[in-house]
């Protein structure tokens, strides 16, 4: 079965949807409709401007394009990750960065290595979408967890405090807060593993059906993508949690608030 190319047309008619949806919003007083406006527009010019740059990539197959366009995309979900986290403390930009860095090269180059074995790694066609995937994920996982950490630390003081006053070391005394915070941020994950495919299709395994790929090739890769995610996202909580929580004490093992 040939692919159905979308035409602007075929686009100007989706678009209808979300006219709808905004004339919804304003019908019942949801005050979503300048929200709805501007996603809408961010949408298509994104993925418009990427659309045309992943184009230029693909052609060229250049070394430099491809790094640069991935240290973009570090950047942009280190910004993103702390500043769900926490502004104001010292060094989070470096720790998420660090933690998500090292949580996606980790994935990429074990499934290079082991699972794909493409002929050059930098292979835009691979590397890039894998890599969008796995660091927005990797992102959310950090920015959970560390959220999560963040506001447990805060709001039981008194207790880590007094953990210390008893010769815990900092690690000791806020070891259950971080566990709790790596699992919470690690539930969209696990909750996905549990349903996939079968309450909901993926949007890569959708869109590799769409494009006429075959069924059991698209539910391979999308396998390989949920144990990728899995894995990415439990070293980035891992790593960015252990970053976190050590801004919070000085050299002498004190709590700082």
């Amino acid at each position: 079965m040939d692919l159905i190319e979308l035409e602007v047309t075929d686009l100007i008619w989706a678009l209808g949807m979300m006219a709808i949806a905004i004339g919804i919003s304003s019908w019942q007083r949801l005050g979503l409709e300048k929200q709805l406006a501007i996603s809408t527009m961010l949408t298509v010019a994104n993925l418009l401007l990427v659309g045309y740059v992943l184009a230029i990539v693909f052609a060229v197959k250049n070394l430099w394009s491809v790094l640069a366009i991935l240290l973009v995309m570090l950047a942009i979900a280190t910004v993103v990750a702390r500043n769900r986290i926490d502004k104001k403390l010292p060094q989070l930009l470096l720790i998420v960065g660090g933690s998500i860095l090292v949580s996606t090269a980790l994935t990429l180059i074990y499934t290079n290595l082991l699972v794909l074995k493409p002929t050059n790694w930098y292979e835009p066609q691979y590397i890039i979408p894998l890599t969008g995937i796995v660091l927005g994920n990797a992102m959310n996982a950090a920015a959970l967890a560390g959220e999560r950490l963040v506001t447990a630390i805060k709001a039981n003081q008194l207790e880590i405090e007094t953990y210390l006053s008893l010769g815990a070391t900092p690690q000791q005394a806020i070891a259950r807060y971080r566990q709790e915070a790596i699992r919470a941020s690690l539930i969209p994950t696990l909750n996905s593993m549990m349903v996939v495919g079968v309450v909901s299709l993926p949007g890569m395994m959708t869109g590799q059906i769409l494009s006429g790929v075959d069924p059991l090739n698209a539910a391979a890769y999308q396998i390989l993508i949920m144990f990728m995610l899995s894995f990415a996202n439990l070293i980035a909580a891992l790593l960015v949690s252990l970053g976190v929580y050590q801004q919070f004490f000085n050299p002498q093992a004190q709590l700082q608030v």
